[in-house]
C-alpha cells in the first residue's frame, strides 16, 4: 500500500523535471522581461555574469526555480512529520495529498508566471506526504525488518523518478489550446496536460489512501508524542537530544550534496564531452534510475539479511567514492555508463541504510518528526546544490564537480564510522 502510494506521488511529483527549459522559454515569450519574472532572471543573470558565466543564466533560473519547492520542502517536512505523530499517518497523508493535488490545480491554469510560481510554492508546502509515508513503513516494520523495508522505499523512489519525466517528455508537445483555443481564458496553457495527468494522479492516490490506507500508528506512540510546531528546521536538527541521530544525518546531508550535484551536472557533461543529444540523456538518467531500483529493491533487501546498515553504510560510501571519480575522469560512453552503474549501486546501499539507522536509532512516538527532518536535509540539498554545482561545472571543469562529489562521498565514510551500533 505505502509503495504504491510513493511511486504515484513520485510519478507526479517528477512529471515536470524534463519541461523546465520549454516552461521559461513559453514564459518569456509571454509576458517578456515583465513582472516576477523578469526581475528573477535579472537576478539570475547577474549573478551568472559576477561569476564570468555569460550563458549558464537560463540554467541558473532553472535552478533557482527549482530551490523554491525545495526550501519549502525542507520548512515543512519536519512539521508535517511532527503532526503525523500527533494526529497520525492517515489524515495527514490525505491533507498534504490534497495541498498537492491543489498545487498541481494551480498549475493547470497557469497561464501566467507568477500563477505558476504559486503553484510550485503550494505543492513545496504540502510536500509532507513522502516523510510522513516513510514514517507509515517503520510504523509497520520490526526493527529488525526496518531498513529492508527502507530500501523498498527506495525502490519507490527510483522507479517514480523513472516513470514521471518519461510521461512528462512524451506529453509535453500536447497542447490543448491546438484543438480548444477558447480555454486560454480559462489560464490553460501548452503545458496544461502534463499538469493535468500530475493531478489526476494525485486524486487517484488521494482516493486510493481515503479507501485502503489503515491508520499505521498506535494510539499509544500518539499520545507520547510532542505537540507539533512549525519552526526553524535548523533548530529542530540541532535540537536532536540522540548524538547518533544527529551524525547520521550529518552523513546523509554531506553525501546528498555530492550525489545531487552529480544529478545538476551529468547531463551537461555528457553533452559536451561526447555531444550526448536529449534522447541520449534521457536514456543515460533512465539507466540511472533503473541501477537505483534494481539495487534498493533486490541488492540491497538481500544484503541486509546477512550485513548489518553499518557495514553497508560504509561499503556504499566507498563505491561511491569510486563511481564519482570514474564519471569525473571518463574518455569513453562505456566509462561513464560503468562509472555511473556504480554510483548508483553505492546510493542504492547509503540511502536504505541511513534511512534504517535514522528510524531504528528514534522512538516510536517521535518516527514522524525525525524522518521528516532527514527528508527536509534533503530538501535543503537539493535547495542550494544545482546553483551552486553549474557555477563550479562552468567556472572548473566537469571534472572538478564530479572529484568534489568524491571528497564528500570520503568525509561522510569517515564521519559514518564513528556510528553506533542500533539495537533490534
Amino acid at each position: 500500500m505505502i509503495f504504491l502510494t510513493l511511486y504515484i506521488d513520485l510519478i507526479g511529483f517528477s512529471i515536470i523535471f524534463p519541461l523546465g527549459p520549454d516552461l521559461l522559454t513559453y514564459y518569456l515569450k509571454l509576458e517578456g522581461d515583465a513582472g516576477v519574472l523578469g526581475w528573477l532572471l535579472g537576478q539570475t543573470q547577474s549573478l551568472a555574469r559576477g561569476f564570468g558565466i555569460e550563458s549558464y543564466a537560463p540554467v541558473l533560473f532553472g535552478g533557482v526555480l527549482s530551490s523554491v519547492f525545495s526550501i519549502l520542502q525542507f520548512i515543512f517536512a519536519p512539521f508535517w512529520g511532527a503532526v503525523s505523530d500527533r494526529r497520525g499517518r492517515r489524515p495527514v497523508l490525505l491533507l498534504t495529498v490534497a495541498g498537492t493535488a491543489l498545487g498541481y490545480l494551480i498549475w493547470v491554469c497557469s497561464g501566467s508566471f507568477w500563477l505558476f510560481l504559486l503553484s510550485r510554492v503550494v505543492s513545496g508546502a504540502f510536500s509532507g506526504n513522502l516523510s510522513v509515508a516513510t514514517a507509515a513503513v517503520a510504523d509497520v516494520t520490526s526493527r529488525a525488518e526496518r531498513s529492508k523495508a527502507m530500501g523498498l522505499v527506495g525502490a519507490a523512489f527510483g522507479l517514480g523518478l523513472v516513470t514521471g519525466p518519461t510521461i512528462g517528455a512524451l506529453t509535453v508537445h500536447l497542447d490543448l489550446l491546438k484543438v480548444f483555443p477558447g480555454l486560454a481564458a480559462f489560464g490553460i496553457n501548452p503545458f496544461s496536460v502534463p499538469a493535468l495527468l500530475a493531478l489526476v494522479l494525485c486524486l487517484v492516490n488521494l482516493v486510493w489512501i481515503a479507501a485502503r490506507f489503515n491508520e499505521s500508528l498506535t494510539p499509544e506512540a500518539r499520545a507520547g508524542a510532542v505537540e507539533p510546531r512549525l519552526r526553524n528546521p535548523i533548530a529542530a536538527i540541532l535540537g536532536l537530544n540522540d548524538p547518533a541521530l544527529r551524525r547520521t544525518n550529518l552523513v546523509a546531508f554531506v553525501f546528498s550534496v555530492g550525489f545531487v550535484a552529480m544529478e545538476a551536472s551529468l547531463t551537461f557533461l555528457a553533452t559536451t564531452r561526447f555531444g550526448y543529444t536529449a534522447r541520449e540523456n534521457g536514456l543515460l538518467l533512465g539507466f540511472l534510475g533503473l541501477c537505483a531500483i534494481v539495487t534498493q529493491g533486490f541488492i540491497v533487501r538481500r544484503l541486509l539479511k546477512s550485513v548489518d546498515e553499518l557495514r553497508v553504510l560504509s561499503s556504499g560510501l566507498g563505491i561511491s567514492v569510486l563511481g564519482f571519480l570514474a564519471i569525473g575522469y571518463a574518455h569513453q560512453p562505456w566509462m561513464l555508463y560503468t562509472g555511473l552503474a556504480l554510483l548508483a549501486l553505492g546510493s542504492g546501499l547509503v540511502n536504505p541504510a541511513t534511512t534504517g539507522l535514522i528510524s531504528l536509532y528514534a522512538r516510536a512516538d517521535e518516527q514522524g518528526r525525525v524522518l521528516g527532518i532527514f527528508r527536509s536535509l534533503g530538501s535543503l540539498s537539493r535547495a542550494f546544490t544545482p546553483v551552486l554545482a553549474g557555477i563550479v561545472f562552468w567556472r572548473y571543469g566537469a571534472t572538478s564537480v564530479f572529484v568534489a562529489g568524491a571528497v564528500l562521498a570520503a568525509v561522510a565514510l569517515v564521519l559514518g564510522l564513528k556510528l553506533p551500533k542500533p539495537v533490534k
